[in-house]
């Protein structure tokens, strides 16, 4: 061997050592698989096993918003999660419903009433109560002003669907819708609202747990339109014949949900899907993909299932799915489904496996 050639080996060699020693001392980050990645959106407040991701928001430019019972709001922009919280200028901690206008202001509704981003700060919006509120012997409710729903119609009004009944808002004042003056409502207030959907021909759909059936208003007058009762699973099977509405699907037709099932609405009959049809159980919240697919989310343990017009699968944690009691559901801009569950849990389904993208932090 000519010495030129034992200086190539002997740099070859101290070049491997090398190669080797940096491999040796690498940061752990550089052996987690994609899962261990991931950034989490940190329950931080209250039991790990309480509360939900009650609600999911994509907006314009991309951001995802998760609202949650009890730990705040969290925007993730696709690399980490903020939290914001009372601290940061919410009026609760606690929330039930989130929109994003059509001017690209942030609308979220929580347990103590209303709150509006501007993309710099939130603002509390004060919604004028009734002067005849029916009397409730819960004193916690009686002063509570919890929003259950915002939706935007397609005249560029809100609407709110609060514990204190419905409100219409033009811009400048809001104005008391009544469903039905006759209803009880949910926590016994009158004609109340916890879920509202436009449909294509801009009838306005409401449903709650306490008032049986739907109501439609066709922007003239109000109809109670009745359901067949579905049954809740238990050892004493409890009926029920209200429904939330939650979609228009692609055929024009109107999915609504109860803790029994699903039913579709065809514009002149209703259509049931139970656990006969593949559900596991009471289904939450109802989407429908940009493939036509329609995922329902279930809660008391129904897990989630994804249903192709023919058949439906069932996704639960023994599929990767971080908690099976679902309260909401996203498909984002890229195709992936984001999954809200109970114990502030966050899934994302890519197509092909389940993500964890939570944590608790004792």
């Amino acid at each position: 061997m000519t010495n030129r050639q034992f200086s190539y080996h002997r740099a070859f060699a101290l070049l491997a050592v090398l190669i080797l020693g940096i491999s040796c001392n690498a940061p752990r980050n550089n052996n987690l698989t994609k899962a261990e990645k991931l950034p989490k959106l940190t329950k931080t407040i209250g039991n790990p096993d309480y509360g939900n991701v009650q609600c999911i928001l994509q907006d314009k430019i991309g951001n995802l918003w998760f609202g949650t019972t009890e730990n705040g709001l969290y925007r993730y922009d696709g690399k980490s999660f903020t939290q914001f919280l009372m601290a940061n200028g919410l009026n609760s901690n606690s929330i039930l419903s989130i929109l994003e206008d059509k001017a690209g202001k942030i609308w979220i509704g929580t347990e103590a009433g209303l709150c509006l981003y501007d993309g710099k700060k939130f603002t509390e919006i004060q919604i004028p109560l009734p002067k005849n509120l029916p009397p409730n012997g819960n004193d916690y409710y009686r002063s509570a002003n919890h929003i259950f729903s915002i939706m935007e119609s397609r005249t560029g009004k809100l609407w709110f669907a609060t514990i204190n009944g419905v409100y219409i808002y033009d811009g400048k004042s809001f104005t008391p819708f009544t469903i039905d003056k006759n209803a009880g409502g949910f926590l016994n207030t009158n004609h109340n609202v916890e879920r509202m959907l436009e449909d294509n021909a801009g009838n306005i759909w409401f449903g709650c747990r306490a008032n049986p059936g739907v109501y439609r208003y066709d922007g003239e007058s109000v109809t109670n339109l009745k359901l067949q009762v579905l049954f809740q699973d238990g050892p004493k099977p409890k009926a029920h014949d209200w429904a939330w509405p939650q979609l228009q699907d692609k055929n024009g037709h109107i999915w609504f949900s109860n803790w029994g099932g699903a039913y579709r609405y065809d514009g002149n009959t209703f259509t049931t899907f139970t656990k006969k049809d593949g559900l596991k159980g009471g289904v939450t919240k109802i989407i429908e993909d940009r493939n036509g697919n329609l995922w329902f989310g279930g809660d008391a343990s129904a897990g989630l299932g994804r249903y192709d017009g023919t058949s439906v699968v069932q996704f639960t944690t023994r599929d990767g799915l971080i908690n099976d009691s679902i309260w909401s559901i996203l498909e984002d801009k890229d195709g992936n489904i984001w999954i809200g569950t109970r114990a502030t849990g966050l899934s994302l389904f890519d197509g092909g496996r389940f993500f964890t993208y939570s944590q608790y932090q004792r």
